[in-house]
Protein backbone atom coordinates (compact mmCIF):
# COMPACT_ATOMS: atom_id res chain seq x y z
CA UNK A 1 0.00 0.00 0.00
CA UNK A 2 3.13 2.22 0.94
CA UNK A 3 5.51 1.09 -1.74
CA UNK A 4 5.59 4.55 -3.54
CA UNK A 5 5.15 6.60 -0.28
CA UNK A 6 6.72 10.27 -0.61
CA UNK A 7 7.95 11.52 2.91
CA UNK A 8 6.55 15.02 3.57
CA UNK A 9 10.32 16.48 3.53
CA UNK A 10 10.99 15.05 0.49
CA UNK A 11 8.17 17.38 -1.70
CA UNK A 12 9.92 20.01 -1.35
CA UNK A 13 12.03 18.37 -4.23
CA UNK A 14 8.61 17.26 -6.18
CA UNK A 15 6.92 20.59 -6.78
CA UNK A 16 4.39 20.04 -9.53
CA UNK A 17 4.51 16.08 -9.38
CA UNK A 18 1.94 14.03 -7.42
CA UNK A 19 2.67 12.13 -4.52
CA UNK A 20 1.64 9.39 -2.17
CA UNK A 21 1.69 10.72 1.60
CA UNK A 22 0.54 8.96 4.59
CA UNK A 23 1.00 9.74 8.01
CA UNK A 24 -1.48 11.77 11.01
CA UNK A 25 -4.40 14.17 11.01
CA UNK A 26 -3.64 17.11 13.36
CA UNK A 27 -5.82 19.40 12.52
CA UNK A 28 -8.66 20.13 10.36
CA UNK A 29 -9.76 23.55 8.91
CA UNK A 30 -13.07 23.92 7.17
CA UNK A 31 -14.48 26.81 5.00
CA UNK A 32 -17.66 24.89 3.29
CA UNK A 33 -16.47 23.94 -0.38
CA UNK A 34 -12.52 24.31 0.77
CA UNK A 35 -11.11 22.96 3.84
CA UNK A 36 -7.33 21.79 4.87
CA UNK A 37 -5.69 19.70 6.86
CA UNK A 38 -2.14 19.30 8.47
CA UNK A 39 -0.79 15.90 8.14
CA UNK A 40 2.15 14.36 10.00
CA UNK A 41 4.83 11.88 9.10
CA UNK A 42 8.19 11.67 10.72
CA UNK A 43 9.73 13.86 8.35
CA UNK A 44 7.09 16.99 9.43
CA UNK A 45 3.79 18.56 8.29
CA UNK A 46 2.33 19.06 5.36
CA UNK A 47 -1.33 21.53 4.57
CA UNK A 48 -3.06 19.64 2.71
CA UNK A 49 -6.09 21.12 1.05
CA UNK A 50 -9.21 19.62 -0.01
CA UNK A 51 -11.44 21.39 -2.93
CA UNK A 52 -15.22 20.34 -4.07
CA UNK A 53 -16.31 16.67 -3.36
CA UNK A 54 -13.35 16.17 -1.30
CA UNK A 55 -13.77 19.42 0.99
CA UNK A 56 -16.59 17.25 2.66
CA UNK A 57 -14.21 14.21 3.35
CA UNK A 58 -11.69 16.35 5.10
CA UNK A 59 -13.91 18.15 7.07
CA UNK A 60 -15.03 14.81 8.27
CA UNK A 61 -11.16 13.44 9.57
CA UNK A 62 -10.27 13.82 13.02
CA UNK A 63 -7.19 14.53 14.79
CA UNK A 64 -4.93 11.41 14.99
CA UNK A 65 -6.46 9.97 12.04
CA UNK A 66 -3.79 7.59 10.14
CA UNK A 67 -5.02 8.40 6.74
CA UNK A 68 -3.56 7.77 2.88
CA UNK A 69 -3.60 10.86 0.44
CA UNK A 70 -2.64 11.11 -3.38
CA UNK A 71 -2.34 14.82 -4.48
CA UNK A 72 -0.14 17.20 -6.75
CA UNK A 73 2.61 19.22 -4.90
CA UNK A 74 2.08 22.88 -5.14
CA UNK A 75 3.55 25.92 -4.41
CA UNK A 76 1.74 28.40 -1.67
CA UNK A 77 1.18 31.93 -2.89
CA UNK A 78 3.68 34.06 -1.23
CA UNK A 79 1.15 35.74 1.10
CA UNK A 80 -0.34 32.14 2.84
CA UNK A 81 3.85 30.55 2.88
CA UNK A 82 4.39 29.88 6.45
CA UNK A 83 8.39 30.43 7.75
CA UNK A 84 7.42 28.48 10.93
CA UNK A 85 7.29 25.68 8.98
CA UNK A 86 10.42 24.11 7.00
CA UNK A 87 7.53 22.60 4.50
CA UNK A 88 5.11 26.11 4.56
CA UNK A 89 5.98 27.07 1.24
CA UNK A 90 4.23 24.24 -0.25
CA UNK A 91 1.22 22.20 0.21
CA UNK A 92 -0.60 19.25 -1.25
CA UNK A 93 -4.01 19.67 -2.89
CA UNK A 94 -5.13 16.30 -2.64
CA UNK A 95 -7.18 13.82 -5.33
CA UNK A 96 -7.68 11.03 -2.99
CA UNK A 97 -7.78 10.18 0.75
CA UNK A 98 -8.22 7.26 2.51
CA UNK A 99 -8.71 6.68 5.95
CA UNK A 100 -6.30 3.63 7.33
CA UNK A 101 -7.30 4.19 10.92
CA UNK A 102 -10.24 6.13 12.08
CA UNK A 103 -9.26 7.43 15.72
CA UNK A 104 -11.11 8.10 19.33
CA UNK A 105 -11.99 11.66 20.29
CA UNK A 106 -8.71 13.72 21.44
CA UNK A 107 -9.65 13.85 24.83
CA UNK A 108 -7.86 17.59 24.76
CA UNK A 109 -7.13 19.39 21.66
CA UNK A 110 -4.00 18.30 19.51
CA UNK A 111 -3.96 21.70 17.44
CA UNK A 112 -2.94 24.18 18.94
CA UNK A 113 0.96 25.42 18.49
CA UNK A 114 1.35 24.29 22.12
CA UNK A 115 0.05 21.38 24.32
CA UNK A 116 -0.91 23.54 27.69
CA UNK A 117 -1.58 20.35 30.45
CA UNK A 118 -0.69 20.34 33.50
CA UNK A 119 2.09 17.63 34.47
CA UNK A 120 -0.22 15.41 35.41
CA UNK A 121 -2.10 15.39 32.17
CA UNK A 122 0.40 15.48 30.08
CA UNK A 123 1.63 11.90 31.49
CA UNK A 124 -1.29 9.87 32.48
CA UNK A 125 -1.92 10.54 27.78
CA UNK A 126 1.78 9.67 27.42
CA UNK A 127 0.96 7.84 24.41
CA UNK A 128 -1.22 10.47 22.73
CA UNK A 129 1.21 13.70 23.91
CA UNK A 130 3.90 12.36 22.42
CA UNK A 131 2.39 13.00 19.09
CA UNK A 132 2.59 16.69 19.69
CA UNK A 133 4.82 18.63 17.33
CA UNK A 134 6.36 20.74 20.14
CA UNK A 135 6.77 17.49 22.63
CA UNK A 136 8.56 14.64 19.58
CA UNK A 137 11.33 17.39 18.95
CA UNK A 138 12.34 17.16 22.59
CA UNK A 139 13.30 13.43 22.13
CA UNK A 140 14.94 13.99 18.63
CA UNK A 141 17.37 16.30 20.50
CA UNK A 142 17.90 14.00 23.18
CA UNK A 143 18.69 11.53 20.32
CA UNK A 144 21.52 14.06 19.34
CA UNK A 145 22.85 14.28 23.18
CA UNK A 146 23.54 10.53 23.16
CA UNK A 147 25.02 10.10 18.95
CA UNK A 148 27.09 13.20 19.85
CA UNK A 149 28.27 11.68 23.56
CA UNK A 150 28.49 8.58 21.95
CA UNK A 151 30.66 9.95 18.90
CA UNK A 152 32.98 12.06 21.65
CA UNK A 153 34.03 9.13 23.87
CA UNK A 154 34.94 6.77 20.51
CA UNK A 155 36.83 9.70 19.45
CA UNK A 156 38.85 9.54 22.73
CA UNK A 157 39.26 5.43 22.55
CA UNK A 158 36.58 4.21 24.47
CA UNK A 159 35.09 1.17 23.94
CA UNK A 160 31.05 0.66 24.59
CA UNK A 161 30.05 -1.28 27.32
CA UNK A 162 26.70 -2.69 28.41
CA UNK A 163 26.11 -3.24 31.93
CA UNK A 164 23.60 -5.11 34.48
CA UNK A 165 21.07 -2.65 36.06
CA UNK A 166 21.16 -5.86 38.39
CA UNK A 167 23.25 -5.45 41.06
CA UNK A 168 24.52 -7.73 44.36
CA UNK A 169 25.52 -4.78 46.09
CA UNK A 170 24.83 -1.22 46.68
CA UNK A 171 27.29 0.66 44.25
CA UNK A 172 26.91 4.02 46.51
CA UNK A 173 25.47 2.57 50.06
CA UNK A 174 23.07 4.06 51.69
CA UNK A 175 19.43 3.97 51.79
CA UNK A 176 18.37 5.35 48.17
CA UNK A 177 18.26 1.91 46.66
CA UNK A 178 15.67 -0.42 45.37
CA UNK A 179 15.85 -3.93 47.04
CA UNK A 180 13.96 -6.21 45.07
CA UNK A 181 13.56 -10.04 45.34
CA UNK A 182 15.71 -11.83 43.07
CA UNK A 183 14.79 -15.70 42.85
CA UNK A 184 14.44 -15.63 47.13
CA UNK A 185 17.91 -13.80 47.28
CA UNK A 186 18.17 -10.21 47.88
CA UNK A 187 19.62 -8.03 45.02
CA UNK A 188 19.48 -4.13 44.09
CA UNK A 189 18.80 -1.73 41.03
CA UNK A 190 22.14 -0.58 40.18
CA UNK A 191 22.42 3.24 41.39
CA UNK A 192 24.94 3.85 38.80
CA UNK A 193 27.03 1.42 36.17
CA UNK A 194 29.96 2.50 38.42
CA UNK A 195 31.18 -1.22 39.70
CA UNK A 196 31.10 -2.57 36.12
CA UNK A 197 32.47 0.06 34.18
CA UNK A 198 35.11 0.24 36.75
CA UNK A 199 36.34 -3.57 36.45
CA UNK A 200 36.82 -3.18 32.75
CA UNK A 201 39.06 -0.49 32.90
CA UNK A 202 42.15 -3.24 32.95
CA UNK A 203 40.05 -4.95 30.12
CA UNK A 204 39.67 -1.88 27.95
CA UNK A 205 41.69 0.79 29.88
CA UNK A 206 38.75 3.54 28.28
CA UNK A 207 34.68 2.41 28.28
CA UNK A 208 32.19 4.45 27.97
CA UNK A 209 28.21 3.12 28.32
CA UNK A 210 24.79 4.41 28.15
CA UNK A 211 22.88 2.98 31.33
CA UNK A 212 19.48 3.31 33.15
CA UNK A 213 19.85 4.00 37.17
CA UNK A 214 17.74 4.18 39.88
CA UNK A 215 17.18 6.06 43.15
CA UNK A 216 15.01 5.71 45.50
CA UNK A 217 14.88 9.79 46.49
CA UNK A 218 11.92 10.52 48.58
CA UNK A 219 11.91 13.22 46.23
CA UNK A 220 9.30 14.80 44.15
CA UNK A 221 11.57 18.59 42.37
CA UNK A 222 11.71 19.51 39.53
CA UNK A 223 15.51 17.51 39.00
CA UNK A 224 14.73 13.89 40.32
CA UNK A 225 13.60 11.19 38.26
CA UNK A 226 13.65 7.14 40.56
CA UNK A 227 14.84 6.49 37.00
CA UNK A 228 17.32 8.00 34.52
CA UNK A 229 19.74 7.53 31.99
CA UNK A 230 22.72 7.87 32.60
CA UNK A 231 25.98 8.74 29.88
CA UNK A 232 29.17 7.48 31.64
CA UNK A 233 33.16 7.31 31.08
CA UNK A 234 35.97 5.64 32.39
CA UNK A 235 39.49 5.60 31.79
CA UNK A 236 42.59 4.26 32.95
CA UNK A 237 46.31 5.79 33.14
CA UNK A 238 44.85 9.14 33.71
CA UNK A 239 45.95 11.50 36.81
CA UNK A 240 43.47 14.49 38.26
CA UNK A 241 44.26 17.51 36.22
CA UNK A 242 43.60 14.40 32.63
CA UNK A 243 40.38 13.32 34.16
CA UNK A 244 39.39 17.43 34.35
CA UNK A 245 40.21 18.07 30.52
CA UNK A 246 38.87 14.82 29.55
CA UNK A 247 35.75 15.54 31.34
CA UNK A 248 35.31 19.20 29.50
CA UNK A 249 36.62 17.50 26.07
CA UNK A 250 33.56 15.02 26.53
CA UNK A 251 30.91 17.81 27.90
CA UNK A 252 31.69 20.21 25.06
CA UNK A 253 31.96 17.74 22.38
CA UNK A 254 28.78 16.37 23.39
CA UNK A 255 26.79 19.50 23.96
CA UNK A 256 28.52 21.25 20.64
CA UNK A 257 27.01 18.16 18.28
CA UNK A 258 23.77 18.50 19.92
CA UNK A 259 23.20 21.40 19.27
CA UNK A 260 24.44 21.34 15.53
CA UNK A 261 22.09 17.98 14.83
CA UNK A 262 19.49 19.81 16.26
CA UNK A 263 19.80 23.45 14.82
CA UNK A 264 15.93 23.23 12.98
CA UNK A 265 14.31 22.47 16.45
CA UNK A 266 16.32 25.46 17.69
CA UNK A 267 15.14 27.70 15.34
CA UNK A 268 11.52 26.80 15.51
CA UNK A 269 11.38 26.89 19.12
CA UNK A 270 13.63 30.21 19.29
CA UNK A 271 15.94 28.52 21.82
CA UNK A 272 18.85 30.22 23.23
CA UNK A 273 22.15 28.92 21.88
CA UNK A 274 24.90 27.65 24.45
CA UNK A 275 27.91 29.30 25.00
CA UNK A 276 30.88 27.37 25.01
CA UNK A 277 33.67 30.23 26.18
CA UNK A 278 36.62 28.90 28.50
CA UNK A 279 34.59 26.55 31.07
CA UNK A 280 36.06 28.05 34.30
CA UNK A 281 37.32 25.01 37.09
CA UNK A 282 36.56 25.98 40.94
CA UNK A 283 36.73 24.24 44.17
CA UNK A 284 34.10 23.92 46.69
CA UNK A 285 35.97 26.53 48.33
CA UNK A 286 36.36 29.07 45.54
CA UNK A 287 33.17 28.55 44.55
CA UNK A 288 31.27 29.24 47.79
CA UNK A 289 33.56 32.72 47.28
CA UNK A 290 31.72 33.61 44.25
CA UNK A 291 28.09 33.03 45.46
CA UNK A 292 29.34 35.06 48.41
CA UNK A 293 30.66 37.81 46.64
CA UNK A 294 28.20 37.61 43.56
CA UNK A 295 24.93 37.22 45.91
CA UNK A 296 25.89 38.47 49.66
CA UNK A 297 24.77 34.71 50.37
CA UNK A 298 27.19 33.28 52.67
CA UNK A 299 27.23 29.49 52.12
CA UNK A 300 31.30 29.20 53.02
CA UNK A 301 31.97 26.15 54.60
CA UNK A 302 29.00 24.11 53.28
CA UNK A 303 29.65 20.92 52.52
CA UNK A 304 27.99 21.04 48.89
CA UNK A 305 26.15 22.61 46.91
CA UNK A 306 22.75 23.66 46.92
CA UNK A 307 20.09 24.41 43.82
CA UNK A 308 20.66 28.03 43.94
CA UNK A 309 24.34 27.73 44.85
CA UNK A 310 24.42 26.04 41.15
CA UNK A 311 22.27 29.09 39.52
CA UNK A 312 24.40 31.66 40.68
CA UNK A 313 27.81 29.93 39.74
CA UNK A 314 25.68 29.52 36.15
CA UNK A 315 25.24 33.25 36.08
CA UNK A 316 28.65 34.12 37.43
CA UNK A 317 30.23 31.98 34.42
CA UNK A 318 27.78 33.32 31.71
CA UNK A 319 28.61 36.66 33.16
CA UNK A 320 32.32 36.30 33.33
CA UNK A 321 33.63 33.53 31.00
CA UNK A 322 30.88 33.60 28.28
CA UNK A 323 30.30 29.90 28.84
CA UNK A 324 27.42 27.78 30.04
CA UNK A 325 29.21 25.54 32.01
CA UNK A 326 31.56 25.48 35.07
CA UNK A 327 33.06 22.77 36.61
CA UNK A 328 33.44 22.63 40.38
CA UNK A 329 35.93 20.44 42.12
CA UNK A 330 37.10 19.53 45.78
CA UNK A 331 33.92 18.27 47.07
CA UNK A 332 34.79 16.76 50.98
CA UNK A 333 35.68 13.47 51.03
CA UNK A 334 32.44 11.75 53.48
CA UNK A 335 30.32 13.45 50.83
CA UNK A 336 31.09 11.50 48.22
CA UNK A 337 30.82 7.48 47.33
CA UNK A 338 33.12 5.28 49.23
CA UNK A 339 35.61 4.67 45.55
CA UNK A 340 36.62 8.41 45.35
CA UNK A 341 40.16 9.43 45.87
CA UNK A 342 41.12 11.67 48.67
CA UNK A 343 43.49 14.57 47.93
CA UNK A 344 46.82 13.42 49.09
CA UNK A 345 47.47 17.08 50.02
CA UNK A 346 44.45 17.32 52.19
CA UNK A 347 42.29 14.08 52.90
CA UNK A 348 39.35 15.64 54.33
CA UNK A 349 38.71 16.90 50.61
CA UNK A 350 38.39 14.49 47.63
CA UNK A 351 39.93 14.50 43.84
CA UNK A 352 35.72 14.95 42.96
CA UNK A 353 34.45 17.00 40.50
CA UNK A 354 30.55 18.11 38.81
CA UNK A 355 29.66 20.02 35.86
CA UNK A 356 26.93 22.38 36.14
CA UNK A 357 25.37 23.71 32.91
CA UNK A 358 22.56 26.55 32.74
CA UNK A 359 21.99 26.23 36.59
CA UNK A 360 22.05 22.60 37.44
CA UNK A 361 24.67 19.85 37.97
CA UNK A 362 24.56 17.38 35.01
CA UNK A 363 27.76 15.16 35.97
CA UNK A 364 29.60 13.79 38.83
CA UNK A 365 32.38 11.87 39.35
CA UNK A 366 36.21 11.49 40.61
CA UNK A 367 39.04 10.20 40.23
CA UNK A 368 38.93 6.44 42.12
CA UNK A 369 40.67 4.79 44.86
CA UNK A 370 42.64 2.36 42.54
CA UNK A 371 44.82 0.15 45.59
CA UNK A 372 43.10 -2.77 46.46
CA UNK A 373 43.55 -2.48 50.01
CA UNK A 374 42.64 1.36 50.33
CA UNK A 375 39.69 0.49 48.55
CA UNK A 376 39.09 -2.86 50.86
CA UNK A 377 39.42 -0.06 53.75
CA UNK A 378 36.87 2.48 52.52
CA UNK A 379 34.52 0.58 52.47
CA UNK A 380 35.07 -0.88 55.68
CA UNK A 381 34.64 2.60 56.70
CA UNK A 382 31.55 3.53 55.23
CA UNK A 383 30.01 0.43 57.64
CA UNK A 384 29.62 -1.98 54.08
CA UNK A 385 31.39 -5.31 54.15
CA UNK A 386 33.67 -5.85 51.59
CA UNK A 387 32.15 -9.40 51.26
CA UNK A 388 29.42 -7.84 49.42
CA UNK A 389 32.08 -6.33 47.02
CA UNK A 390 34.02 -9.53 46.12
CA UNK A 391 33.81 -9.62 42.12
CA UNK A 392 34.71 -5.97 42.24
CA UNK A 393 37.36 -6.11 44.65
CA UNK A 394 38.64 -8.61 42.63
CA UNK A 395 39.50 -6.56 39.68
CA UNK A 396 41.74 -4.15 42.15
CA UNK A 397 43.81 -7.18 43.53
CA UNK A 398 45.06 -8.64 40.57
CA UNK A 399 46.32 -4.88 38.89
CA UNK A 400 44.25 -1.24 38.94
CA UNK A 401 46.17 1.63 37.03
CA UNK A 402 45.09 5.17 37.95
CA UNK A 403 41.70 5.62 37.33
CA UNK A 404 38.79 7.50 36.97
CA UNK A 405 35.65 8.83 35.02
CA UNK A 406 32.32 10.32 35.31
CA UNK A 407 28.55 10.11 34.14
CA UNK A 408 26.19 12.75 32.65
CA UNK A 409 21.96 12.78 33.07
CA UNK A 410 20.93 12.68 30.01
CA UNK A 411 17.42 13.99 31.26
CA UNK A 412 19.23 16.90 33.03
CA UNK A 413 20.87 17.94 29.76
CA UNK A 414 18.26 17.55 27.69
CA UNK A 415 15.99 19.66 30.09
CA UNK A 416 18.95 22.56 30.59
CA UNK A 417 19.30 22.60 26.25
CA UNK A 418 15.81 23.04 25.36
CA UNK A 419 14.53 25.45 28.87
CA UNK A 420 11.49 22.67 30.16
CA UNK A 421 10.84 23.52 33.45
CA UNK A 422 10.58 20.35 34.49
CA UNK A 423 13.01 16.96 34.20
CA UNK A 424 10.08 14.65 34.04
CA UNK A 425 9.01 15.95 30.73
CA UNK A 426 12.46 15.10 29.03
CA UNK A 427 11.52 11.54 30.09
CA UNK A 428 9.32 9.93 27.55
CA UNK A 429 8.13 7.69 30.28
CA UNK A 430 9.04 9.21 33.94
CA UNK A 431 8.96 7.39 36.92
CA UNK A 432 8.75 9.06 40.02
CA UNK A 433 7.25 8.74 43.61
CA UNK A 434 3.96 9.41 42.14
CA UNK A 435 3.92 7.10 38.83
CA UNK A 436 5.01 4.28 37.05
CA UNK A 437 3.34 4.80 34.01
CA UNK A 438 0.08 5.43 35.37
CA UNK A 439 -0.48 7.56 38.58
CA UNK A 440 0.45 5.38 41.66
CA UNK A 441 -2.58 6.76 43.62
CA UNK A 442 -4.91 6.09 40.25
CA UNK A 443 -4.51 2.10 40.67
CA UNK A 444 -7.54 0.47 42.38
CA UNK A 445 -6.72 -1.12 45.94
CA UNK A 446 -6.90 -5.10 46.37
Amino acid sequence: MTDNRTLILDCLEKVGTEVTLCGFVQTVRSHGKVAFFDLRDRTGLMQIGGFGELAGEVSRLGSQDAVKVVGIVKKREERYVNVQMSTGAIEVEATYIEVISKAAEMPFDMGGKELNLELPTLFDHRSLTLRHPTISPIFKVQEAVVASFRNTAEKLGCTEIFVPTIAASSTEGGAEVFNINYYGHNAFLTQSPQLYKQMLVPVFERVYTIAHAYRAEPSVTTRHLAENTQLDCEFGFVDFTQLLDLLEEVAVGMLKGAQEKSEEIFKQKNLEPIHFGKTPRVTLSEAQEIVFTETGRDVRGEKDLSPQDEVDLSNWALKNHDSDLVIVHHFPTFKRAFYTMPDAQNPEYSLSYDVIFRGIEISSGSQRIHKYEDLYNAIKSRGMDPDNFSMYLMAFKYGMPEEGGFSFGLERITMKMLGLQNVREASLYPRDMERVDERLSARPTK
